[in-house]
């Protein structure tokens, strides 16, 4: 599983890097009636190139922590697509 944290309403959506073993995002949806969850899976699908349908929510529909499982990759080649861990 990977481990988001989100942060919604941002000016651009992005993926920030790691912060330990958590991916930091942020998507310009509001957290309003889950329109950031959707814009975060769609974030992750595109950073990752794997299709949309491949980006499932587990965990964390209204939490600012998300928890997504991407069918077709394990730990190591998601770290692999997403870059290296901060220092953070």
């Amino acid at each position: 599983m990977l481990h988001v944290r989100v942060r919604p309403g941002a000016s651009r959506s992005e993926v920030l890097g790691w912060e330990g073993e958590t991916l930091r995002v942020c998507v310009t949806s509001p957290p309003e009636e889950g329109r950031a969850t959707r814009a975060v899976a769609a974030l992750l699908a595109a950073a990752l190139g794997v299709p949309p349908s491949s980006v499932e929510l587990v965990r964390g529909g209204a939490a600012r922590d998300k928890f997504f499982r991407v069918r077709g990759l394990d730990p190591a080649g998601l770290k692999a697509r997403l870059g290296k861990e901060s220092s953070r």
